[in-house]
């Protein structure tokens, strides 16, 4: 363990010897838990770090003036959809997903790194049930969509394959984490098919570059965004694992997205066959100001630009057709290759450019009192998983229908949007549609049939209760043999334990 005088030193060189003010008066432990964290920093990098917040603090907000002449859409031969154009093409990159994970060449990469604290709860997300009928966690959907994803493909191949799971998670996540997924047996999904992994905290920083203090024995840290991931996959050698299970493709997501397809053959099989690196899921932006960030291209180059740095004349500009010029929101959905990653963990990290994030630091003051402030009072540096669009050397993106495939879940139901109401609606509505497909239809309590809406958003509160295990069908396929010709009364509930209608 290092010693206060090694710790003090190093802090000296990085400008930070303020930290350990206050480890005279701490007792034993809590003074070995600092000395431990703080030996943990090191000198240049903290130094950097601390520098480049502030600077980057200091630069003024909103787009850069030059933006709209370097900005283009980008181009249609690197785009493709889920719902335009010719069916038999879809066919054909659904087969050829499916093909790939039969082969166990594809994987799954969960960022699971934040915490529930803008839904009001202090663990991890995915342990958050919606308040749908089955009272299912985001965890526990995403795992039984692994888990059928893997039959079907395993049908159609005549084979038994395996679609590894790995979760980014962080110091304040991945200890529940991984208790819950034990007491939930993982779900019924080899535990040696999951692993996770732990991303990389940075310590978040006055607005005049100083670390900051969150208690006298603990410096106040934050993940570094969900770009950490290229980080923590070569500080945990996940890139190594993947490569003795003959992983080729990888497919990360969003832990919040409760519509999320893991591995979806689609999308999979459109990367592969376009020979791409590098891919996005997109969704068609709902209105010219809506805060997504836009896939796109910047002096030829893809990437995301944050809605904040779009001006508002660019972002109403529309083609010929009526549709919004820059359309494609970013969805937190990605598509890499292996080799890719390894190149971006071995070459271009290090070029990666941090984000800042102005937040509210719990810190001690002077006189080491705890003070929750009521206003922004510090930085925390993120990067971003699609900083490395710009790296690709083919990169596609792929449209998908946001009624099927997003619904974030990111605040209490006291807010406007992406809310426990609105992603549970989101679910049930798309099941209810499921249910419509397949033939069904819904009666009233008096056994009068409903009337039938079949375009129903997500947005809207369906007529009847719909719930569709993942386990019976991974997105309305194969619901026919259960609903086709058949009235239900609401709430109509297809379990999958024994793979029949239950009416509770």
């Amino acid at each position: 363990m290092a010693s206060e005088q090694d710790v003090r030193a190093r802090l000296q060189r990085a400008g930070q010897e303020h930290l350990l003010r206050f480890c005279a008066e701490l007792a034993p432990g809590p003074r070995a838990a600092l000395l431990a964290e703080l030996a943990a920093l090191e000198p240049e990098a903290l130094r950097e770090h601390c520098r480049r917040a502030a600077a980057a603090c200091a630069r003024p907000p909103g787009p850069a003036p030059d933006l709209a002449a370097r900005l283009r859409p980008l181009p249609p031969e690197r785009v493709g959809s889920a719902y335009r154009g010719d069916a038999g093409m879809r066919r054909l990159w659904e087969s050829e997903g499916f093909h790939q994970i039969s082969r166990n060449k594809v994987a799954v990469l969960l960022l699971a790194g934040g915490q529930g604290t803008r839904l009001g709860v202090t663990y991890p997300k995915g342990m958050y049930q919606v308040g749908l009928p089955s009272q299912k966690t985001l965890y526990q959907l995403q795992a039984e969509r692994i888990r059928r994803v893997e039959q079907l493909a395993g049908e159609r191949h005549g084979t038994r394959c395996v679609l590894p799971w790995y979760i980014m998670t962080s110091e304040f996540t991945l200890g529940p984490t991984v208790k819950f997924f034990k007491e939930q047996d993982f779900f019924c999904l080899d535990p040696n098919n999951v692993v996770m992994f732990e991303q990389r905290m940075l310590p978040a920083v006055t607005f005049d570059g100083k670390a900051i203090l969150e208690r006298k024995d603990k410096v106040a840290l934050a993940p570094d965004g969900n770009g950490g991931l290229y980080c923590a996959l070569a500080d945990h050698q996940v890139l190594e694992d993947m490569e003795r299970r003959g992983v080729e493709f990888v497919h990360v997501y969003c832990v919040d997205n409760i519509l999320v397809r893991l591995a979806d053959p689609v999308f999979i099989g459109f990367c592969v066959l376009q020979g791409a690196d590098c891919g996005a899921k997109v969704v068609e932006k709902a209105y010219p100001e809506e805060p997504v960030g836009v896939v796109c291209q910047v002096d030829g180059v893809p990437q995301v630009v944050e809605y904040s740095e779009i001006s508002p004349e660019t972002a109403q500009l529309r083609r010929p057709d009526g549709s919004l010029l820059y359309s494609a929101g970013n969805i937190c959905n990605h598509f890499f290759t292996r080799g890719f990653l390894q190149t971006v963990t071995r070459e271009f990290e290090p070029l990666l450019t941090p984000h800042v994030a102005v937040k509210k630091v719990p810190y001690v003051d002077e006189e080491g009192n705890p003070v929750k402030p009521i206003k922004p009072n510090g930085i925390k540096m993120e990067k971003f998983v699609f900083d490395v669009f710009q790296f690709a050397k083919n990169f596609v993106a792929f449209e998908v229908l946001r009624d099927e495939e997003f619904s974030p879940l990111k605040n209490a139901d006291s807010a406007d949007r992406d809310t426990p109401s609105t992603a549970r609606r989101a679910l049930l509505a798309q099941h209810y549609r499921w249910a419509l497909q397949a033939g069904a239809h819904f009666l009233d309590a008096h056994g009068v049939q409903l009337p039938e809406m079949p375009s129903l958003p997500s947005s809207a509160e369906p007529p009847a209760v719909c719930e569709i295990s993942p386990l019976v069908s991974y997105s309305g396929e194969g619901l026919e043999v259960y609903l086709r010709g058949q009235g239900f009364p609401s709430p109509l509930i297809l379990d999958e334990n024994r793979a029949r209608v239950l009416q509770p």
